[in-house]
């Protein structure tokens, strides 16, 4: 089944057009991605592994999940059905926001950082998107990134999700650095 996207406009409202996936790139039509960080209580990300047959950055490792919205979902809609899709984690996002938003070429990416504390052996893999998951730290995310085993993100935006990632303090420190 085909995937159909909202259109937004430049200001990140719906247009109340919508646009098939394969149709979506142009001018003025921006829809919207979503990433989840799931941390556990020691500060470590678990990250998953994509699969071989994924089009974009096959065999390289990733944030826990994410994607894009369908239309007529809310980000933290399409948060809570990324995970559940990718890694089988059911997880509440109604009342929570995302840590924060980066807006891109194309449209808007909400990124999100929940705690869970999951075994990655107990989580269920949609096969056509994951191969497995794990914790690591920011170190080790680091270092696959110098690989080139990570997805490349620039490496401010996985720092930033591993600073604010138990906190909503906004762009200003208000914990002591450890």
């Amino acid at each position: 089944m085909p995937e159909v996207w909202d259109v937004y406009d430049v200001n990140r409202q719906r247009t109340g057009k919508t646009v098939l996936r394969e149709n979506s790139w142009g001018n003025e039509r921006y829809h919207l991605i979503v990433h989840v960080g799931i941390f556990n209580r020691e500060g470590r990300m678990l990250i998953q592994k994509r699969c071989h047959e994924k089009h974009a950055w096959p065999d390289l490792w990733d944030v826990s999940a994410g994607g894009s919205a369908l239309a007529g979902e809310e980000s933290w809609q399409a948060a809570e059905r990324e995970t559940m899709e990718e890694i089988g984690l059911r997880l509440n996002l109604r009342d929570v926001r995302p840590h924060f938003s980066i807006n891109y070429e194309r449209g808007f990416d909400d990124f999100y950082a929940v705690t869970a504390d999951v075994d990655p052996e107990d989580l269920t893999f949609q096969e056509s998107e994951v191969a497995g998951a794990k914790w690591a730290s920011l170190e080790e995310i680091r270092e696959m990134l110098q690989d080139h085993t990570f997805t490349p993100y620039f490496p401010g935006v996985l720092e930033l999700l591993f600073q604010t990632h138990d906190n909503y303090d906004g762009a200003i420190c208000q914990k002591k650095s450890v």
